[in-house]
């Protein structure tokens, strides 16, 4: 029976352990995603908290008295402009990195499809060789 029956079993055990291993993968990637969306969120809300630090400080600039306080608003809108600039940049280069790990996704998810159908197949084989085995005993 075992010298009919192969290396089978073993092949579905791999197959198996494959396909958990690509789950976990999958998961993974999948959390690694949703954290990347927050972050740029995040990062959209900073930058309107930004702006409306600006627009606080522009009306501010309107009501000093000196040109000290002119001058110390006027760094405060530049350094917030700065804010938003690199919040910006960073969005773009995380929502770069949400694409790369969505292409990844898929050729997880693609890899484990293929692996169920040579499982699928391996099993029916293992099936078709006891069945065949049982024939001749009789």
């Amino acid at each position: 029976i075992r010298t009919i029956r192969g290396e089978l079993p073993l092949e579905v055990r791999d197959l198996e352990d494959d396909i958990a291993g690509l789950d976990t993968r999958i998961e993974k990637i999948e959390e690694e995603i949703k954290e990347l969306e927050t972050e740029i969120s995040d990062r959209k809300n900073a930058s309107k908290d930004s702006e409306t630090a600006i627009a606080k400080y522009k009306e501010q600039q309107n009501n000093v008295r000196n040109n000290r306080e002119f001058e110390s608003l006027a760094k405060e809108i530049e350094y917030q402009e700065l804010e938003i600039k690199l919040n910006e940049k960073r969005s773009k280069e995380t929502k770069f990195a949400i694409t790369s790990k969505k292409e990844i996704l898929d050729q997880a998810k693609e890899k484990k499809k293929k692996k169920k159908k040579k499982k699928k197949k391996t099993g029916l084989l293992k099936k078709k060789k006891t069945k065949k085995k049982k024939k001749k005993e009789k």
